[in-house]
């Protein structure tokens, strides 16, 4: 146990906070501690709030590389009298993950599963292992850890018992609370222990030692005995109670468990080192049983019923939601196979087999039958299906957050839980409260079977008037939830949200309570003060320090792209992020590489959109300054690669590759831009100049010497081979053949991109092959011509938009006969199909060029009476980021399904995404990116897998990490297994 040292009183400001000499206490952090220790305005303005609607910018951030490291943060803190907060995932709903204070970032480099005992069901973790990180690491015990919240694939363990977080599966395995041990915490003051359930000959053990720890002990059984009563009363005997400290733990007469006490108290009393968990084993097989009923009230009153089944899991949805997520066309398969009606209910049952999962569900069935109102049933036991239906219920959030021509909702009575018995009730009342404030858009959806309800409510949180009501509702649905003898939280927990409701749900007895255990364990407040108790701001602590708010002020500043989604604005736009996080998940999808690469939350899509919130300085101590010319935005957004991952894969669809175009372009007007934006970024002028005379160009950009020297001058990473440029642009070939073949499928624009022209000539020659055989005429341009994808890329937006109208103007004849343009690269295309229409906005031709661009598999999959030839091969498939952000892959999955390849596809991003790889200085990062699930996928392929990539960056990549194999483009694949002699490969 460490020393306890006697501290002099700190000097305080007017506003009750102590006052910290900022600089001292960041230079003793990096001599000190083992860790990343950051007081840039980037950081500062990247952890300024998390998913609640709140607001609070950070003295600085450390990011420890070891606990012990923590530990010594948190003594250097003490010296300086400075706060600190623990962060984990930072998707906290109720503001208790931002704070005026030093934030402790745990998930970087403290996430070590630390032990594990199989015969005992339990491990021990430090508390930045992400959920789904720690299962995957017990996959081969068949063990896991059953608290299962929807951020399960990037909520941290310790952000788990901060909050005593539950999700779904605590229907079978409780909260948080319930599945913790031991929690090994230090207190501010450097005390530092073990904790958990504890006997009285260990109580008396501890008493005996004295001390800090002993004192500790006395005082909680003390506090909690005098206040006994009135915790036993005033404490909901309800699942989900998360609200307050959780009192009932230190009960006299109780287990006196110090570890489920802290679990949920939110880093203000303690800060949690590492933790001892509980497992349970992994269901063995699923079954889902999906109910519909008239409404979601009818619902809820089923859940009693459903819940005497014992299921895994037993969640609700009301039709708001159904509609939100179809306006928004998400999960568009799932949406198909829910059953009849308003409101519907989610049960999955476990068994160890299948046919034990099959016959719980069906149990079930046969019950309701007899219900007085019988459900309309859909049941399912595969497990894609079952995925993607889960995936309707996770993306509630964010499927409410943005939907469109509807007002936007916020968080504010986010997880409310009562009795399940009384859930109709409940929900029937609150949406008539919704009704009363003008709240009627509001979903619910949530936890049914334990009572626990979401909603996202279209608050008007930027009018003094709207934020007037947003707290006089606030109070109202408080009351409300009381009178069910329900709690203001059920899962997310108090922080600032909630803190000033508290009184109404516990009294003023139980409060004092509080207080006294705060102080006991925190006396100078220094804890992440202001969330639970002693909440800042009181009596409006729910109305303080708002994200937006009554005076929030934002720049609306002119901008290039339309923004067509966002009211033509971009400060709407970049205010499509509400904190999810998913851009911080290690799996599925694309987004968000660099995060993966980095762990920064810097360089997450989340952390961007943060920056350019706080660059358009709507708050008057905004860390971010300069506007457009901001070096912190500008280093933030130099690792985004520009997939557009987040575009489809952020719930929000948060679009940062243009958002990064747009402020490249106004951070470098009338200014010299990095020397890669003249070389890589002009690459289309620089190709039309080398086809004159492609062999000394090539010699010259790869003779040894005199390629360093380009590179260098280029502002090119070393250690990359420059392109290649063909002897013959696949252009010039064709004009010379000229179209043939009867053409009785009608005419194609085959578009001849930078980059197929003139470095791969031979995927538009196969491209020719395969569209002649499918019987179609192929046209090309009359010129070349640009689709400026180089430039929109390096944020030279001017050139990029003459560059296109250039293009519609030759294009124009063509796109009006309705003649299809097929695209080969996926970056060119997905300009055509979304950043044309996005930067010339009410061009009727760019509009029409987006209609009628299709990939080549898109046209082949819809050519009637078309048969792909037969590829019996083993395909290993790397779609490129914006085939699967924007255009899709399921075409190309058909098309070679069809012709009967055995297709494996690799998820993530290749790491080289246009000039990024390119660009000196990314090459780490570049490589980290492709080391995420590319390259591992290409070495366990057999020697005979043909590995797909249609993306030249993608091929590129590969071609430098595993040169020994030959990525090939679709079209390639495609005309090498065509009958000898079909298309006219040869000729170009």
């Amino acid at each position: 146990m460490a020393r306890t040292e006697h501290l002099p009183t700190p000097v305080r400001r007017r506003d009750g906070r102590p006052y910290v000499r900022v600089r001292d206490l960041e230079r003793d952090l990096r001599s000190r501690v083992d860790g990343e220790v950051r007081f840039d305005p980037g950081s500062r303005g990247a952890y300024s709030t998390d998913a609640s609607n709140y607001r609070m910018v950070p003295l600085g951030v450390v990011v420890p590389r070891t606990v012990e490291a923590a530990a010594e943060a948190v003594a250097v803190c003490r010296e300086h009298r400075a706060p600190i907060t623990s962060r984990g995932g930072g998707t906290s709903l109720a503001g208790q993950a931002c704070n005026v204070a030093v934030i402790i970032d745990w998930s970087k480099y403290c996430d070590r599963l630390v032990s594990v005992d199989e015969q005992a069901a339990t491990c021990v973790v430090e508390p930045g292992i992400v959920l789904d990180e720690l299962n995957r690491r017990l996959a081969d015990t068949r063990l896991m850890f059953g608290p299962r919240p929807s951020t399960h694939s990037h909520c941290t363990i310790g952000g788990m018992i901060g909050n005593n977080s539950c999700g779904s599966t605590a229907q079978a395995y409780g909260k948080t609370s319930e599945n913790v041990i031991r929690l090994e915490v230090l207190t501010y003051d450097g005390t530092r222990m073990w904790v958990g359930p504890t006997s009285e000959q260990e109580y008396a053990r501890i008493l005996a030692a004295g001390g800090r720890r002993a004192d500790l002990y006395r005082r909680l059984r003390e506090i909690a005995g005098a206040h006994a009563g009135e915790i036993v009363a005033r404490f909901p005997d309800i699942p989900r109670r998360v609200s307050g400290y959780n009192l009932d733990q230190l009960l006299p007469g109780g287990p006196f468990d110090l570890a489920r006490a802290l679990v949920g108290s939110e880093g203000t009393l303690v800060t949690v080192l590492r933790a001892e968990l509980k497992l349970v084993p992994v269901p063995g097989n699923e079954t889902l049983v999906l109910l519909g009923y008239p409404d979601v009230v009818a619902a809820a009153e089923a859940v009693p019923r459903v819940a005497d089944h014992h299921p895994l899991q037993l969640e609700g949805l009301d039709d708001k939601l159904i509609s939100d997520e179809r306006r928004r066309h998400m999960n568009a398969e799932a949406l198909a196979r829910l059953p009849e009606g308003g409101g519907w209910l989610m049960v999955s049952f476990a068994g160890r087999t299948r046919q034990e999962a099959d016959r719980r569900a069906q149990a079930l069935i046969d019950d309701l039958r007899c219900s007085p109102h019988q459900p309309h049933v859909s049941s399912f036991d595969d497990e894609e299906v079952e995925q993607q239906l889960w995936a309707l219920r996770e993306g509630g959030l964010g499927a409410t957050a943005r939907v469109p021509d509807m007002r936007v909702t916020w968080e504010g009575w986010e997880d409310s839980a009562v009795p399940p018995e009384r859930l109709g009730d409940y929900l029937r009342d609150l949406r008539r409260l919704f009704a009363e404030f003008g709240y009627g858009d509001a979903a619910l959806y949530g936890h049914f079977g334990q009572g626990c309800v979401h909603t996202r409510i279209p608050f008007d949180l930027v009018t003094a008037d709207g934020v007037t009501a947003f707290h006089a509702f606030l109070r109202r649905a408080a009351d409300l939830v009381v009178s069910y003898g329900g709690s203001l939280s059920g899962e997310h927990g108090d922080g600032q949200s909630k803190a000033e409701l508290l009184p109404v749900m516990f009294g003023p007895d139980v409060m004092t309570a509080f207080g006294e255990v705060k102080a006991l364990f925190d006396p100078e407040n220094q804890m992440n003060p202001g969330k639970i108790v002693a909440p800042h701001g009181p009596p409006n602590a729910a109305t303080d320090d708002l994200r937006l708010g009554s005076a929030w002020t934002p720049a609306e500043p002119a901008v290039e792209f339309g923004y067509p989604h966002d009211e033509g604005s971009f400060q709407w736009a970049v205010m499509r992020c509400v904190g999810v996080g998913q851009c911080r998940s290690h799996t599925g999808g694309v987004m968000c590489p660099s995060y993966r690469a980095t762990g920064e939350e810097e360089h997450s899509t989340r952390g961007r959109a943060r920056l350019l919130f706080e660059m358009l300085n709507g708050h008057a101590d905004t860390p971010v300054a300069g506007g457009w010319r901001s070096d912190a935005v500008r280093d933030a957004l130099d690792l985004c690669l520009a997939c557009k991952g987040c575009k489809h894969d952020c719930p929000m669809n948060v679009d940062m590759a243009t958002y990064k175009a747009e402020f490249l372009a106004h951070h470098y007007a009338h200014r010299l831009r990095p020397v890669a934006h003249y070389s890589m970024g002009w690459l289309p002028l620089w190709a039309r100049l080398a086809a004159f005379a492609p062999g000394a160009v090539n010699a010259l950009t790869h003779a040894p010497g005199l390629a360093g020297l380009v590179k260098r001058l280029g502002g090119i990473e070393p250690r990359r081979s420059l392109p290649t440029f063909a002897r013959t642009r696949f252009s010039d070939a064709y004009r010379r053949r000229g179209p043939r073949g009867t053409g009785e499928r009608g005419s194609v624009l085959l578009w001849p991109d930078t980059f197929t022209d003139n470095l791969a000539p031979r995927i538009a020659a196969a491209a020719v092959t395969v569209l002649e055989a499918a019987g179609y005429r192929v046209l090309i341009p009359p010129r070349t011509l640009c689709c400026g994808i180089t430039w929109i890329s390096t944020g030279q937006l001017g050139i990029a938009e003459r560059m296109l109208r250039r293009t519609l103007r030759t294009l124009a004849p063509l796109l009006r006969q309705g003649i299809p343009v097929v695209g080969l690269e996926p970056s060119c295309t997905a300009v055509f199909r979304d950043d044309a229409p996005a930067l010339l906005a009410h061009d009727r031709d760019a509009a029409r060029l987006a209609e009628q661009t299709t990939t080549l598999a898109e046209l082949l999959t819809r050519t009637d009476g078309w048969q792909p030839p037969a590829i019996d091969r083993d395909v290993l498939g790397q779609p490129h980021c914006h085939q699967h952000a924007v255009l899709g892959h399921q075409a190309d999955q058909d098309l070679l399904a069809r012709a009967g390849a055995r297709l494996s596809t690799v998820g993530g991003c290749c790491g080289l995404a246009g000039d990024f790889g390119f660009t000196a200085g990314h090459m780490e990062v570049s490589l980290a990116c492709a080391e995420h699930e590319l390259l591992p996928a290409i070495r366990a392929a057999g020697a005979d897998t043909v590995i797909l990539a249609d993306g030249f960056s993608c091929r590129t990549q590969i071609n430098h990490t595993a040169p020994e194999r030959r990525p090939l483009h679709l079209a390639e694949l495609l005309a090498a297994h065509l009958r000898p002699g079909a298309g006219p490969a040869e000729d170009t």
